[in-house]
């Protein structure tokens, strides 16, 4: 995500960083390969070109060209742009103070917004609210199947339109039994077109009069770039958006309708997807972005995401292995399983300041295979050899080798990260608050 621009700005203001002195002359010619690297990220031309005007408006000030770094004073001021640009604070959804908080989500076919619904119902389940789906999409007859096994693997209930053939009644009725059964929030799956018509705005139009939604959000693909921000003031234009969902983050590169939703539109991006589980939904943080972007990282997000993810006995257990040297190579595959569950190393590397600047970030899809083969080997040991791993010998590789359908270096790389990774997390351990305090450790806002 955004790893185009990303990687194109963090080359810029290397040059400019580390400069005792700065001119107006330098000044400009940085905005301008800033705005080229905006234009490339397909930012709509007229937000590329507001956005440096601000910038330079701020930089060429007395008391950045003359300041002991004018580099790092341009960079911050940068940041603080490219965060008023996305929203200035990240805005998750208020619950109403009556409940069921009615959430309808709407958007063209395509978008992902069935997928979406199920993630938000998610996103609230995770916060202990009581949530209910409605299916009012009748135009795609395969939503209404999706949205139930949804449902169902969430274990929530899910109102059906069962006969219904108008999808605002189909709305009112999921609006009434949300109401009626004391659930806190009601996600309404609206149907969706091709491309925009006035058939879908007028019955969208009637759909917000009849249930009064406490949020109307626009599922959107990022991939789409500058027709996903056309579409986006459409609908505002026609139904007075409260925010838009980004879904397919993960694949964009460029990044064009994040950086530029908030300024043409007004409506704020609220959450991004980042892969088709369930679970792949970020709250979005515009400052935590712009630190992403400007290669700084985003260690909020990795602490909260640990955090989540974390269970306390286990860290306690896992501590005391590592104090008393009973670390195992089960521990370490455990170790991975919780890695992946977090979203992966890709993901986890994309947070951890500087990691943008390395040549290549590794590919997802390299690392999971990489793991399987790492927990295919660790399946393929005896018992003591995972608890002994000194104990393998060469041919005990070669058996191991054999049995997991990897070969004898693999097998070698495997024992030395393990030994890696042994002594790396032994010493976080006996840091200040132990493995529970590594989160805490972490903050350095």
């Amino acid at each position: 995500m955004l790893e185009n621009i990303s990687k194109r700005l963090d080359k810029l203001f290397k040059k400019i960083r580390g400069r005792g002195l700065l001119t107006e002359a330098n000044i400009d010619e940085t905005l301008r390969e800033v705005r080229l690297a905006l234009l490339e990220a397909d930012v709509h031309f007229k937000v590329a070109k507001s956005f440096c005007d601000a910038v330079r408006e701020k930089a060429v000030g007395k008391a950045v060209l003359e300041s002991l770094t004018p580099g790092q004073q341009v960079v911050k001021i940068v940041s603080n742009e490219l965060t008023e640009l996305m929203g200035g604070e990240s805005k998750g959804i208020a619950m109403s103070s009556k409940p069921p908080t009615v959430v309808m989500l709407v958007g063209l076919q395509g978008s992902g917004k069935t997928t979406t619904s199920g993630k938000i119902a998610r996103y609230f389940q995770n916060k202990s609210k009581r949530v209910v789906l409605v299916a009012a999409d009748l135009q795609r007859p395969a939503a209404v199947d999706q949205l139930e096994t949804l449902a169902k693997t969430m274990e929530l209930p899910v109102v059906l339109p069962e006969g219904e053939t108008d999808p605002v009644s189909a709305a009112k009725k999921g609006v009434t039994y949300g109401r009626e059964n004391g659930h806190d929030v009601v996600i309404i799956d609206t149907a969706g077109r091709l491309e925009i018509d006035d058939t879908l705005m007028e019955e969208l139009a009637r759909m917000k009069t009849a249930v009064s939604p406490d949020e109307m959000l626009l599922v959107a693909d990022a991939m789409t770039g500058q027709t996903a921000v056309s579409v986006a003031e459409t609908f505002h234009e026609k139904l007075g958006l409260s925010g838009v969902v980004l879904t397919k983050t993960e694949g964009d590169a460029r990044g064009g309708a994040i950086l530029s939703i908030r300024a043409v539109t007004g409506a704020p991006v609220r959450f991004i997807g980042t892969g088709e589980k369930l679970d792949a939904l970020e709250l979005f943080h515009p400052d935590r972005m712009a630190s992403r972007i400007l290669g700084m990282g985003d260690v909020l997000s990795l602490v909260e995401l640990a955090e989540q993810n974390a269970d306390q006995e286990e860290a306690a257990l896992l501590e005391q292995k590592l104090k008393k040297d009973k670390f195992t190579l089960d521990d370490f595959s455990d170790q991975l399983s919780a890695m992946k569950k977090m979203g992966g190393a890709a993901k986890l590397m994309e947070m951890i300041p500087g990691m943008q600047r390395m040549k290549a970030l590794p590919d997802q899809a390299k690392v999971e295979r990489e793991m399987k083969s790492i927990q295919a080997m660790i399946s393929s040991m005896t018992a003591r050899e995972r608890r002994e791993p000194g104990i393998i010998n060469g041919s005990r590789r070669k058996r191991i080798s054999r049995g997991s359908g990897t070969s004898v270096p693999e097998l070698n790389r495997l024992l030395k990260q393990f030994y890696q990774a042994k002594k790396m997390m032994k010493r976080m351990s006996s840091g200040k608050g132990g493995m529970m305090g590594m989160g805490r450790g972490m903050r350095p806002f």
